[in-house]
């Protein structure tokens, strides 16, 4: 007598990629998301909510290509993402912050693995890398600097990230998760 013991695959079956994997963007730049199917569902489909509102790319906003959606330059993008197959299986959501402001912070989108190294930088509107202040939480991360590393993240590292400078004000806060 042979058994075959089969296991589900656990989650959702489908993730969402983003490329470059920040949270913050100026309106000029540009952002792909890809949606990876692990189970070879059929098909899936990035989709976005603000507010109430739940919108497909390639109908509401974006341009489709392939499994990818690219979000335009010079649009306002701001939004929860996730993808969703047709069977209704969904990714956990990101949130993407378009900023007008002279500020925004870099900061993963995507979660982040215990024991990696996170780098977190500002940048001005001029794309160049600003000295600022970090804060987590509410709480000022030392001097002033170009960059704050988080060696070895733990889960205790998770939470709200922005900084500060006194020539370009402050950027919106950034969710840092830990996985």
């Amino acid at each position: 007598v042979s058994v075959l013991l089969l296991s589900a695959p656990t989650g959702s079956g489908v993730s969402l990629s983003i490329s470059p994997d920040l949270q913050q963007f100026f309106r000029d730049q540009s952002v792909k998301l890809t949606c990876e199917d692990q189970v070879g569902s059929d098909g899936s489909m990035v989709k976005k909510k603000v507010g109430s509102q739940v919108e497909s790319c390639g109908a509401m906003f974006g341009r489709l290509s392939s499994s990818s959606c690219l979000l335009n330059e010079y649009k306002q993008f701001s939004g929860s993402y996730w993808c969703e197959t047709r069977t209704g299986d969904r990714s956990d959501p990101v949130n993407i912050t378009v900023s007008d402001e002279g500020l925004i912070l870099q900061i993963p989108a995507l979660p982040v693995t215990t024991g990696s190294n996170v780098i977190l930088s500002c940048k001005n509107r001029n794309q160049d890398i600003a000295a600022a202040y970090f804060f987590f939480n509410g709480r000022l991360l030392g001097s002033r600097k170009h960059k704050h590393i988080i060696h070895e993240v733990q889960q205790s590292a998770e939470g709200f990230y922005w900084c500060s400078t006194d020539e370009f004000g402050s950027s919106p806060q950034g969710l840092l998760r830990v996985r």
